[in-house]
């Protein structure tokens, strides 16, 4: 589901910015490995040659670079098991160095000014009230995470909530919530897009 919205956002996005560059980058197909001691020493200290092979800092240097590069960061979340994959976590490993964090007291980095669009997809529902109000660690962590990096001066989360609902037969009542949930999550992002 998170890609399919992604998928509307970005169409969206480019009918209204004809023109404008984009960079794809789908870690469901082609997953960032989790990072190596030598991988993270490099990020931590890029000045020299901690044994990362030169694969692996090609791959630092072109996620560093996409984000560098981009006005518009929208990022497609699935929430697995109460928080986010481990392809997106790995994604984030490569980021959050030294060079991007904010320092304390700062109100900006080299990362900032950018309009970040979180869009996630949940089976269920976390909201306040539901059963499992207070389960989310996607949305704070990513949060919490982007911010430390200058990626939350415009950031926007779109949830599309209750997707199982259309395929769980114990969830089935709460299937015209789910959709009411992804029609309200299309025409958010709609709106972000322009």
């Amino acid at each position: 589901m998170s890609r399919q919205l992604t998928s509307h956002f970005a169409t969206e996005w480019r009918q209204n910015h004809p023109g404008a560059g984009y960079t794809y980058r789908d870690l469901g197909t082609q997953p960032i490995p989790h990072i190596t001691h030598a991988v993270r020493e490099a990020i931590l200290d890029p000045s020299r040659d901690h044994g990362q092979t030169p694969q692996e800092q090609e791959l630092i240097d072109a996620v560093v670079g996409e984000i560098r590069e981009a006005t518009t960061v929208v990022l497609g979340v699935p929430m697995y098991n109460y928080t986010i994959p481990s392809t997106v976590k790995s994604w984030i490993d490569l980021l959050v160095s030294p060079a991007h964090m904010i320092p304390p007291g700062a109100e900006s980095g080299p990362l900032s000014g950018k309009s970040v669009v979180v869009v996630t997809a949940r089976g269920g529902s976390y909201a306040a009230g539901t059963p499992r109000e207070g389960w989310d660690y996607q949305e704070p962590y990513l949060r919490a995470v982007l911010s430390s990096i200058g990626l939350a001066d415009n950031l926007s989360f779109v949830h599309a909530e209750l997707t199982m609902s259309a395929i769980v037969p114990a969830m089935a009542a709460l299937k015209p919530m789910g959709e009411k949930s992804l029609a309200d999550a299309q025409e958010t992002l709609k709106k972000l897009a322009r």
